[in-house]
């Protein structure tokens, strides 16, 4: 992801409302651009404004979030929207993938539950940033971002869901890319430590390294996020 993902908000309760933006004021790499508390207001927003990802409720005073999705997609507005709602029926969720919604998040919620969503829609944005898919594995895996979390089941033994999330942010947000010894102190952890989960996303194939040179004494490794072009 290359510059600030702006995220519109639309919630008709202001006090959810403030809760969401504070949440994504609180995410590296995502601002807010503007609340709506309505349907109408999220669309009048999205015609004067850039936005790249919609948080919206679906029970909104002015018609359903649905709907909005349905006029966004008719006026050719691309952003994303990811659903934060209470609507727990079956039918709804199934309505909201057929047009489009990449996430689907039950109130109430914690803010780890949505950076995890958030995040993996950022991931899901690079793997899909452009060019062509080398092959069906490809667009599997990129497709598999949205749907398939990274628990610490599936993590090697010693490493946590949380940590590797800390790091990650680290990673993705440095241009010039990390080392082991920075990456520890952006997320508070020891050296070893850090590298253990960088060499993780290098084994996943989300980070490439490369000896850096031009100090004194051993190349130190420096790890660069791999954005999809």
């Amino acid at each position: 992801m290359s510059d600030v993902v702006q995220v519109l908000v639309v919630e008709d309760d202001p006090v959810a409302a403030d809760a969401h933006r504070m949440y994504v004021e609180r995410l590296s790499g995502f601002a807010v651009a503007g609340i709506a508390h309505s349907g109408t207001e999220a669309l009048r927003f999205i015609e004067r404004q850039r936005v790249d990802l919609v948080l919206l409720d679906l029970h909104l005073p002015d018609g359903h979030g649905l709907q909005v999705v349905r006029s966004m997609r008719a006026a050719g507005h691309g952003a994303d929207v990811i659903a934060v709602t209470s609507a727990r029926e079956l039918d709804m969720v199934r309505q909201a993938v057929s047009v489009g919604v990449v996430q689907y998040l039950l109130k109430p919620f914690t803010f780890p539950a949505l950076r995890e969503r958030m995040e993996r829609w950022a991931r899901f944005r690079d793997e899909l940033a452009g060019g062509e898919a080398s092959g069906q594995e490809e667009v599997d895996r990129a497709l598999s971002v949205l749907r398939s979390r990274e628990s610490a089941a599936t993590l090697p033994k010693g490493l946590s869901a949380s940590t590797l999330e800390a790091v990650t942010a680290a990673l993705r947000q440095s241009t010039a890319g990390v080392s082991a010894g920075q990456a520890a102190e952006t997320v508070g952890i020891s050296r070893i430590t850090a590298r253990r989960y960088l060499e993780h996303l290098v084994g996943t194939g989300r980070a490439r390294r490369a000896p850096q040179y031009g100090q004194v004494g051993r190349p130190e490794l420096n790890y660069r996020w791999i954005h999809r072009t």
